[in-house]
């Protein structure tokens, strides 16, 4: 098993006003979006104003505390939490996934940020804070493939295990399923990657709009990587020692995407190798976000 771990650290402005719920068993979710933009330098040199728009959740009594502070569209927020992996039965048939992010901590800033207002209604923050670190075990042989621009792109599955105790003092294990896309010199630097291969990614999370094979218009969630480091099999994951590949950083200026057209995926479901599918600084607040999987009988803490 691999030596899991899943951090998430955002910096952004709620894009509306949060929402508290309650599932049929009595659990308290408190539900937001929060919105801010990355700042990136292309390989042309060009600085670039991302969109990211994250459904961020949190349970239990910490949800009804978050929700008597009263939060508003607008506010400032800090969040610490981790990548949550879901998947339920679509009502249309199939099975549907996707990646948001679970809340440990949210802490509201002491200051009104520069927010930008968008296209659907909502805001999002001037700039923020977009950072993910995660280890986990390589799903699948990485295919190094290149844009018709000649930009090298490499996708890798990732599994990423949890472990926690229940209610009843239980142990329990999840396995969070992350897609994450590498660029340029970093995606060749990675190409050697095997199914099985244990790696460390920090990078940033990004919203991703895509079209299945039926023609139904999909959003989902990646990591797009910064730095990889592949590790050791050794201790932790059962398997025999190897040879790690030499750590890799995606420079600054190689760290925004190219420009792909928009594309139609040829796949169902979003855990794919590589997308060419329309970029997040198209993505508006409400684009996508009824993609989200129905509420839970129960929820874990």
């Amino acid at each position: 098993m691999a030596r899991g771990m899943n951090h998430v650290y955002l910096i952004g402005a709620l894009a509306r006003d949060p929402e508290l719920r309650y599932t049929p068993s009595g659990v308290a979710v408190f539900e937001a979006t929060v919105a801010g933009e990355d700042h990136v330098i292309g390989s042309d040199g060009r600085e670039r104003k991302l969109p990211w728009y994250h459904r961020v959740s949190i349970l239990g009594k910490p949800a009804e505390w978050q929700a008597e502070k009263g939060l508003k569209g607008g506010d400032a927020l800090m969040v610490e939490g981790s990548l949550d992996y879901s998947s339920w039965d679509a009502p249309e048939g199939g099975k549907r996934s996707a990646v948001k992010v679970k809340a440990l901590r949210i802490e509201q800033l002491g200051y009104a940020p520069e927010l930008v207002q968008d296209a659907g209604g909502g805001v999002r923050m001037a700039s923020g804070m977009n950072e993910v670190i995660v280890i986990g075990n390589v799903t699948r042989d990485p295919e190094l493939r290149y844009t018709p621009a000649g930009d090298a792109v490499l996708g890798l599955g990732l599994a990423v295990n949890e472990t926690w105790n229940d209610r009843q003092g239980q142990k329990q294990e999840k396995t969070h399923w992350v897609d994450v896309t590498l660029w340029r010199d970093l995606a060749e630097s990675m190409k050697d990657l095997k199914k099985g291969d244990p790696v460390l990614v920090q990078g940033r999370l990004v919203n991703e709009a895509w079209t299945d094979r039926d023609g139904n218009k999909r959003n989902s969630t990646k990591v797009e990587a910064t730095r990889v480091e592949a590790l050791s099999r050794g201790a932790g994951t059962g398997s025999p020692a190897a040879t790690p590949a030499a750590p890799r950083t995606q420079t600054a200026s190689s760290s925004a995407r190219p420009q792909p057209a928009a594309a139609t995926s040829s796949r169902a479901q979003p855990s794919r190798a590589a997308n060419t599918g329309t970029r997040s600084g198209g993505l508006d607040i409400d684009q996508g976000l009824d993609d989200f999987p129905p509420e839970e009988e129960d929820l874990p803490f």
